[in-house]
């Protein structure tokens, strides 16, 4: 293993650590706890008794100042108490490849940001305020250390924004949504959503040294292949036999048609530009999808017999 491979670990485990120091004196303690029960071992404290604890701990955590010796052992305390979020945040990332080690420094680096964060004052349950910033450390980490090619981090944030966003936009419009969309959605421009979409390539990698076999077929096998076969032949002779077949439409059908699959329009903004309800469009598409079709699926379609 490099060196370059280490050194990232072993700033996360110093980060990940830094909170665990010398146990302090019995007057310490005693002064930190300011009467509340010292737990004799808070990692092995059972889930009712770490969430009363935590609860009082927090109020005396805000009576101390930050900084001192009684603040930092009442702050490790509620660490080591709260461990065992992380450990249940991180098993839905048990499958990933980074070793289970790291993952849980990780997020122990999210539950120390949460207990900094918490405010007992708001009728929140700790563990429920916590479990989202855990979980997101851990995310963060897989997003940095994960990509095949090394991208930018505005890049990574801008991938996950797109697909967010044109998820979003999928459902509302029916359809996946263009450039232009997706960059009114997000507020920035097509040349960024272009970049954001581009650097989405980098996430993952294929090997140049895999060949083709007899496997390719089976799971996983179209992962491999570093193109996919094309057709233009199939599209040509498609558009072939349809001219005829548009050429029997009327202009109001080849106007929708031009709208639905020209500018990509709703079924409803067509009906806004040709003057018909959007139930009637709806109809009509279906109407005239099915006679090209059965045109196309037909033996004696009028371009065959053109041919003839």
């Amino acid at each position: 293993m490099s060196t370059a491979a280490v050194r990232p670990r072993t700033s996360r485990t110093r980060s990940a650590t830094s909170w665990r120091t010398a146990a302090p004196g019995a007057s310490v303690r005693r002064a930190a706890l300011g009467g509340l029960p010292e737990p004799d071992d808070p990692r092995g404290a059972s889930t009712e008794d770490a969430r009363a604890l935590s609860v009082d701990l927090f109020q005396r955590l805000r009576e101390l100042e930050e900084g001192t010796p009684e603040y930092a052992y009442v702050r490790n305390t509620l660490v080591e108490l709260n461990l065992s979020l992380v450990k249940f945040a991180s098993r839905r990332f048990r499958n990933r490849a980074e070793p289970m080690a790291d993952i849980l420094q990780v997020g122990t680096i999210g539950l120390i940001k949460a207990i900094n964060r918490f405010d007992p004052d708001r009728a929140v349950d700790f563990s429920a305020f916590a479990l989202p910033t855990i979980v997101g450390e851990m995310k963060r980490f897989f997003r940095d250390t994960s990509w095949a090619v090394r991208v930018p981090r505005r890049l990574q944030e801008l991938r996950i924004d797109l697909a967010k966003s044109a998820d979003t936009l999928e459902q509302r419009l029916g359809r996946r949504p263009t450039r232009a969309e997706l960059a009114a959605e997000l507020d920035i421009t097509e040349e960024d959503v272009a970049e954001g979409q581009l650097a989405s390539h980098g996430y993952a990698a294929r090997s140049l040294d895999v060949t083709a076999g007899d496997d390719d077929d089976g799971p996983g096998g179209n992962a491999r292949r570093l193109a996919s076969p094309d057709s233009p032949y199939e599209l040509i002779e498609s558009l072939t036999a349809l001219r005829p077949l548009l050429a029997r439409l009327d202009a109001r059908d080849r106007r929708i048609l031009e709208l639905r699959f020209g500018e990509e329009l709703t079924q409803s903004e067509i009906g806004l530009r040709v003057g018909l309800s959007q139930m009637h469009v709806s109809r009509l598409l279906t109407h005239i999808l099915g006679e090209l079709r059965t045109g196309l699926l037909d033996d004696g379609s009028p371009a065959e017999r053109a041919d003839g």
